[in-house]
């Protein structure tokens, strides 16, 4: 049985039904849940105020927990990363708890790791996986128990015929990125970690394709995908096409941008605003593997 401490770092709940059932999800799974006092606050589109929000992280860094696991994403921790208790969290970090989330927690995972090279968890959230009306994803749920339970040593899944290599690949560097918009809008600031050399996977939400590429365009000029050893792309979800894009589409930007780059991109990692999402290591150096069609993120050494 783990410990879990669920705060709100970001936007407020509004659907406490998802945010019950996940709490109750977790428990009948076998965990220790102790909720944060301000899990439920609200201020404006904020799970509270900038000092009730980082206080927040400041109980959850104290706590002591196997695993600190956001409520939900949204907004607001980039307007919290001048006054993070970076030390703090390194060292409970070292001392075993696992920060875990995506979305807008993308710009606390790559903060901390810039900052202190601490290693966070790329993952669920509370409700939009555990609070889900109906079951959980299966392989979500055995991906975030591996992880609860120290086991998990790598994430698989298969490429597209066409992205199949008849050579094997393999690189290793550092894992890094998150969600695309949210990356992006820490371009030039001091909480990106060390980009050349490193394994940069990405995903995002509600986001067409040219804004998609647009904002791959900028990340290509600042120069930081040319410095990568390889970019995975995750999921791209919940976006429409129009009439207006006379065939442009989701495609048409991975072609674009492995015609771009000399690193390879590969796509269909099993991670993203979808109900599968495995759990990723940011911050960590892994092994980038690929045979065929078969891809592998390898950390056994992360835990």
């Amino acid at each position: 049985m783990s410990h879990l401490y669920i705060y709100s770092p970001s936007s407020a709940v509004r659907d406490r039904a998802s945010f019950r059932r996940g709490i109750a999800r977790l428990k009948a799974l076998g965990h220790e849940v102790e909720v944060d006092p301000d899990a439920l606050t609200s201020h404006m589109r904020f799970a509270g105020d900038d000092a009730t929000r980082l206080a927040a992280i400041g109980r959850a860094t104290a706590s002591g927990a196997d695993i600190a696991l956001i409520t939900r994403g949204g907004y607001g921790l980039t307007r919290l990363l001048a006054d993070l208790p970076y030390k703090a969290l390194a060292k409970a970090v070292s001392r075993g708890t696992r920060f875990v989330g995506l979305s807008d927690f993308t710009a606390f995972q790559n903060a901390l790791a810039a900052r202190t090279g601490a290693v966070t968890w790329s993952g669920p959230a509370l409700g939009e996986d555990f609070g889900v009306e109906g079951e959980p994803d299966d392989i979500m749920v055995a991906c975030f128990d591996d992880l609860a339970g120290g086991a998990g040593e790598g994430a698989g899944w298969q490429l597209p015929r066409a992205e199949a290599r008849d050579k094997a690949f393999h690189a290793r560097g550092l894992l890094w990125g998150g969600n695309l918009s949210v990356l992006v809008s820490m371009v030039g600031t001091p909480y990106l970690p060390p980009a050349k050399g490193g394994i940069l996977f990405l995903e995002d939400v509600n986001e067409h394709p040219y804004r998609i590429e647009r904002m791959l365009t900028q990340l290509l000029h600042a120069g930081i995908l040319g410095q990568q050893k390889a970019i995975v792309l995750g999921q791209f979800t919940a976006y429409k096409s129009v009439p207006h894009d006379k065939g442009f589409k989701l495609q048409t930007v991975v072609d674009w941008l492995a015609s771009r780059v000399k690193a390879p991109v590969f796509t269909g990692l099993p991670f993203g605003h979808v109900p599968t999402k495995v759990c990723l290591p940011l911050g960590a150096k892994v092994d980038l593997v690929v045979e065929g069609r078969d891809a592998m993120i390898l950390w056994g050494h992360a835990h």
